[in-house]
């Protein structure tokens, strides 16, 4: 496996050698916290709704349609193992792209990372008060909404201000809390399918051969689903040991993700049979093999997937805002770290800002096409950077794929990227003004970049 020939290989293996510490910030994620919250980044409240969807489509060959997303996006996480090793500060894919394309592209991957993952905590924030609802039908009134909005994202923006050690406890407890029901309904599920197993009639569901346009529009809606590793590389500059750590939490969380993802959508089509088209499907999976109480348990766990998510953006996206402003392309507020708690307490209350407000006048529907379209873009260019990187810096200390002797030893990156152009593809854009609105800010700051660097006389970086 790549991740353990890295432990061997990699000069970081052995002796912990963590690169320097960003002034101001901990190092305070260890190994298993920062696999939780990639694992906490990708599960969000899809999996209580996207396995009906999936299967409306493929029907009982969702189940494959799964592992093959799961393949499909290991090899772009590889491609960001290998890069992400390379880097011990924050940032993320903003930093991989900046140092490997100039600053034009790292502005662009920025804004599009912090796109993609402000709509879509800021749908499942909308989803939070869509499933409470359940136990108190007035929360969709103006005001309850306002005050349940405000309180959910106020009370992780006050949590991860008083430090990253704090937030990642929190994640730790959400991500455990999250997959627990998960794995209840799959057992239930599980023990149910042998004694009454359901006959899948392709008349109430998918055609007996789907099409090739039910595969695609199935991986896009997958690929989404197993989207979002990526904030999680962004605290980068507070783990303990990043360069030998990224690689570790990427692959815990595919392995992880992958198997709950399969066995939810087996239980899904299993025990539902044609009802695997309800818009609540572990929900109705439950209810017939625990009963009410069980249906119940699952909204319960629909709230607490929801919380967790949140509270894994709210941990990493703001150090995506602080590796801008450390690289001159924000305003230096953005960079400033509280001296009592050691963390980015601007960008922190920024962000929790732009989600609350997103959340508070947006809709759910146009977040995935969102979502889906900056995903692809960022997911491209990493891809892209691990190619960059190795004739840049090679022979850089870190984790270097094995197996590779195509295109010069980069043929996951080439295949990564092939995967990302083909399903952009498939990705509807008549909906998207607000992406067309990124991309001008973003060229706009790199303008504004550009001239603040000039005016101080210092670049650097390449202002390409």
């Amino acid at each position: 496996m790549w991740y353990k020939r890295f432990a061997m290989t990699s000069p970081q293996a052995g002796t912990p050698q963590p690169g320097p510490v960003q002034p101001g910030l901990l190092r305070a994620i260890g190994r298993w916290s920062l696999a939780a919250l990639a694992v906490n980044s990708v599960i969000g409240s899809g999996i209580f709704g996207l396995p009906a969807t999936v299967a409306g489509l493929l029907g009982k060959r969702s189940v494959v349609a799964v592992l093959i997303a799961g393949a499909a996006i290991g090899v772009i996480m590889a491609c960001f193992a290998e890069v992400a090793s390379q880097f011990s500060e924050a940032g993320g894919p903003y930093l991989y792209a900046r140092t490997a394309f100039g600053r034009l592209t790292g502005i662009l991957v920025g804004w599009m990372l912090y796109l993609a993952q402000t709509a879509a905590p800021a749908a499942n924030a909308n989803l939070f008060v869509i499933y409470l609802a359940e136990f108190w039908p007035a929360t969709k009134a103006p005001w309850p909404r306002f005050a349940i909005l405000t309180l959910l994202v106020g009370v992780l923006a006050w949590i991860n201000v008083r430090g990253a050690r704090q937030g990642t406890a929190v994640n730790n407890v959400f991500t455990v809390a999250k997959i627990l029901p998960l794995l209840m309904v799959v057992s239930a599920g599980a023990a149910f399918t042998i004694v009454h197993p359901a006959i899948f009639h392709p008349a109430a569901g998918a055609a007996a051969m789907p099409t090739a346009s039910a595969w695609m529009k199935a991986m896009v809606l997958l690929i989404f689903a197993y989207g979002g590793f990526e904030s999680a590389l962004a605290p980068m500059g507070e783990a303990k040991n990043p360069g030998r750590d990224a690689g570790f939490a990427l692959l815990v969380a595919l392995i992880t993700c992958t198997v709950i993802y399969a066995l939810v959508q087996w239980v899904v089509v299993e025990v539902l049979g044609p009802g695997a088209t309800t818009d609540r499907p572990l929900a109705e999976v439950a209810r017939i093999t625990m009963g009410n109480r069980g249906a119940a348990l699952v909204a319960i766990g629909a709230l607490v997937s929801v919380y967790g998510y949140l509270g894994g953006k709210l941990l990493g996206m703001p150090r995506v805002t602080f590796a801008l402003a450390k690289g001159g392309d924000l305003p230096q507020v953005f960079a400033v770290v509280g001296p009592r708690f050691h963390t980015p307490w601007f960008s922190i209350l920024f962000y929790a800002t732009a989600v609350w407000g997103l959340a508070m006048a947006g809709s759910f529907a146009w977040n995935v096409t969102l979502s889906v379209v900056a995903r692809l873009f960022y997911y491209a260019v990493v891809c892209a950077a691990l190619i960059a990187l190795r004739r840049k810096q090679a022979p850089a200390a870190g984790l270097r794929l094995p197996g590779l002797h195509l295109l010069g030893g980069q043929a996951l990156a080439v295949l990564g990227i092939g995967i990302t152009v083909v399903l952009a593809t498939q990705v509807d854009l008549s909906k998207s003004l607000i992406l067309a609105a990124t991309v001008g800010a973003a060229l706009l700051n790199w303008l504004w970049a550009r001239r603040t660097i000039r005016r101080d006389g210092a670049c650097p970086v390449s202002d390409r």
